[in-house]
């Protein structure tokens, strides 16, 4: 069993007792499943496509992964981590792993969407951050000298905010990765055009005959995981992102993503909403927006197609909108798309 000393909150940790004094249960929690005999760790996935389910987490692949990433951004002794993310999820399990692996201070924030508010105090050389905390931080530019670097993961980066993190100057990146990989795989630098994915150091990339990304990690113990993420390779170290194969709708012989439609309509809608698909006699699949709202006059529907014709691509402007009065989400608060279209 690895010896614990980690700097928590001001105060240099060696057991999980003394750890108690300055973290919260949930942290405390983590470091205590860290240091037992166990050779892994319980994780969830995330349930995008169903019920999340219980998996063990190897420590041997966290660790890799945690090296990476500081690696990537030369983490090490004297830095300091911000940790606003809940330790009972993956994200935040990583973060505890990266600072034990470069010896960095970590303090920890309640996790909430006001990330640094009210804070003066020295700067961290990196955090992590789910999309709602990335746009307050990027609401509050202020906020950005407290944090030298950050990854944003949990979600799209939506083109609203990644203009303004652009825009306000900071070394932000946007994470690829999942549950099984421990975390990220490839960061995407966000910046006023969209940039590619590239893999984190000892980390190559494929694609399989469906165009789904192949990831090749020899030192993990997946060594090879096949997704179900379309890309468009660059080479063996980098990638576009373009959607979910599970997503994709095939309308007239042509391959829509969803995801990609969704990022171009996000500036039209004031409310939750996704692209989805029905059966069409004369299409095959057809393209359908579906708004997460009470109603929808005939007029309103005749207006927002309108403006959608002004910013999609003739195959991606959809035959319906329909409006639902709430979503159906995963226990990790995804939408099921599936589920509202028949």
């Amino acid at each position: 069993m690895a010896v614990m000393e980690l700097r928590i909150n001001g105060r240099t940790c060696r057991s999980v007792a003394e750890a108690e004094k300055v973290a919260s249960a949930a942290f405390c929690n983590f470091l205590e499943s860290w240091f037992d005999n166990k050779d892994h760790v319980i994780g969830h996935t995330s349930g995008s496509t169903g019920k999340p389910k219980e998996i063990h987490l190897k420590k041997s692949d966290m660790v890799q992964s945690a090296r990476r990433t500081n690696e990537f951004f030369s983490l090490g002794r004297g830095s300091r981590f911000l940790l606003c993310l809940s330790p009972d999820y993956i994200a935040g399990k990583m973060m505890i792993v990266r600072a034990i692996e470069a010896g960095a201070e970590i303090v920890e924030e309640k996790p909430s969407n006001r990330t640094l508010d009210g804070y003066d105090g020295l700067p961290f050389d990196f955090v992590a951050v789910v999309p709602s905390q990335a746009k307050h931080l990027a609401e509050h530019p202020e906020k950005w000298q407290y944090v030298k670097t950050a990854i944003v993961g949990g979600g799209a980066v939506p083109d609203s905010l990644r203009i303004a993190i652009a825009e306000s100057g900071i070394d932000a990146y946007a994470t690829y990765g999942m549950t099984e990989t421990c975390s990220h795989v490839a960061l995407a630098r966000i910046s006023a055009t969209p940039q590619p994915f590239m893999a984190l150091p000892r980390i190559t990339f494929s694609t399989d005959d469906r165009g789904c990304l192949v990831i090749d990690a020899p030192q993990m113990s997946f060594r090879r995981l096949v997704t179900n993420d379309m890309v468009e390779l660059v080479d063996s170290a980098s990638f576009y992102w373009k959607g979910r194969y599970d997503n994709v709708i095939n309308t007239g012989g042509i391959k829509v993503f969803p995801e990609e439609l969704e990022r171009l309509a996000a500036p039209l809608l004031d409310c939750r909403f996704y692209i989805s698909s029905r059966p069409s006699e004369k299409w095959g699949e057809e393209v359908v927006l579906i708004l997460e709202r009470q109603s929808l006059t005939e007029e309103e529907k005749r207006l927002l197609m309108q403006r959608l014709k002004q910013v999609l691509p003739p195959y991606g402007v959809p035959k319906d909108v329909i409006a639902v009065s709430g979503f159906k989400e995963t226990s990790s608060g995804k939408i099921i798309r599936e589920q509202c279209v028949k």
